[in-house]
């Protein structure tokens, strides 16, 4: 904010310049990387639209997660698990799942 100048004024001031301000309510707010999540919590949310250009201000808490991979799991891959350690198939693909897809590691993890 300007030294010496009422919000209204700024509002004012803002708005002949063609810029347009508003506030969003959230809960909180994600940014996704390719390897954290970045949690913003308790939120303001400025959205700004200066000439067609549209900006987000945020500021909150900050945390952040790291993201765990989704494997796909096939039933061919637990079907191959199933025969090969002779289990069933749900022991089979708790295995795949927990030896993150790799089939010989599940396989060898019945060995033992």
């Amino acid at each position: 904010m300007l030294p010496g100048m009422n919000p209204k004024q700024m509002q004012k001031a803002m708005k002949q310049l063609g810029i347009r301000q508003e506030e969003i309510e959230a809960i909180a707010v994600i940014i996704r990387t390719k390897s954290e999540d970045i949690i913003i919590t308790n939120p303001s949310i400025q959205k700004v639209n200066m000439s067609g250009q549209i900006s987000y201000q945020i500021s909150g808490e900050e945390e952040h997660r790291a993201i765990e991979e989704e494997i796909e799991i096939s039933e061919e891959d637990i079907k191959t698990v199933m025969e090969q350690a002779n289990i069933s198939s749900e022991k089979a693909k708790i295995a795949l799942e927990e030896h993150k897809g790799d089939l010989a590691a599940a396989i060898l993890s019945f060995q033992k």
